[in-house]
């Protein structure tokens, strides 16, 4: 419980009151933003910071989405409920709210409330997918899965996955078609003890996004990834996979995709065919 510190209930009964009211609670959450973080430090709720105080309440949301309260797709408790809750005012709720609705943990419906996103939703489709055709609309690709087994974690994917060196990792390699024409081949690595049952036939016999069935399956959320670009050229095997001559100029995109916690869930190299395609990202 978010504790901050208690208002004088004597206040004057005149036009500004409510204004006082809010600017007094507004001004002690400021002054109390220390206290909150030795009183959750103290109840083993969040690690020491002096953070601002929103950012202490998105913290323990994203600790309830974390630890399954809130499910992805179920409605999360009004931003009256949640202060409430944790005993601050509504605006510090609404702000923090605010930064999990950017980042695409939360989205709001109007006239409906605050969701837990979902990698089900159609908007979410291709969030994580970037390459987008040259002319027409996009669509998702179909998967032919090559390899999926389970091997001992080389060192720079334990590095990368926060995992140790052995460690046991699902590897999967696919390629990914439009219109039947072989445009991405995909590696991936991911913990092997998050990903306990995941096999060949649960990947072929699912038709949706991969992250929608991390989601559903194994109860892993993807929320951010971090990728870095650089341009290859097609070897042999990249060659015969995407049925293309070797030395055929390829984009090449490695990310790491975090899951709550900033937890580092899955590394994918994909090698993209971009002479019908562009990949395209969109900063703000």
């Amino acid at each position: 419980m978010v504790k901050s510190w208690s208002m004088n209930s004597d206040l004057p009964n005149s036009p500004n009151s409510d204004q006082t009211s809010q600017s007094r609670l507004t001004a002690l959450e400021s002054v109390s933003s220390a206290v909150v973080s030795g009183a959750a430090l103290q109840s083993g709720q969040i690690s020491p910071t002096f953070s601002p105080l929103y950012q202490q309440i998105k913290s323990l949301i994203t600790q309830s989405l974390q630890s399954g309260e809130w499910k992805p797709g179920e409605l999360i408790p009004s931003e009256n409920d949640l202060a409430v809750r944790f005993k601050v005012s509504q605006g510090t709720v609404r702000k923090a709210i605010d930064e999990l609705s950017a980042e695409n943990v939360v989205v709001r419906k109007q006239g409906k409330g605050t969701f837990v996103a979902t990698h089900h939703e159609a908007r979410s489709q291709f969030r994580f997918l970037r390459l987008k055709p040259d002319q027409g609309v996009q669509r998702y690709p179909t998967s032919k899965f090559i390899e999926v087994r389970r091997i001992r974690s080389p060192s720079d994917i334990a590095k990368v996955l926060d995992i140790k060196m052995g460690d046991s990792v699902v590897f999967i390699r696919r390629v990914q078609s439009f219109d039947q024409v072989p445009t991405i081949l995909e590696e991936l690595w991911l913990p092997g003890a998050q990903f306990k049952g995941l096999t060949a036939e649960l990947l072929n016999e699912y038709k949706g996004p991969m992250y929608a069935l991390f989601e559903t399956e194994f109860g892993t959320h993807m929320i951010r990834a971090s990728e870095q670009l650089r341009a290859i050229s097609a070897g042999q095997t990249e060659a015969e996979l995407l049925k293309i001559d070797i030395g055929t100029p390829l984009l090449n995109v490695e990310r790491v995709s975090y899951t709550y916690g900033d937890k580092p869930v899955e590394f994918r190299r994909g090698l993209y065919i971009t002479s019908h395609h562009h990949y395209q990202n969109e900063l703000s």
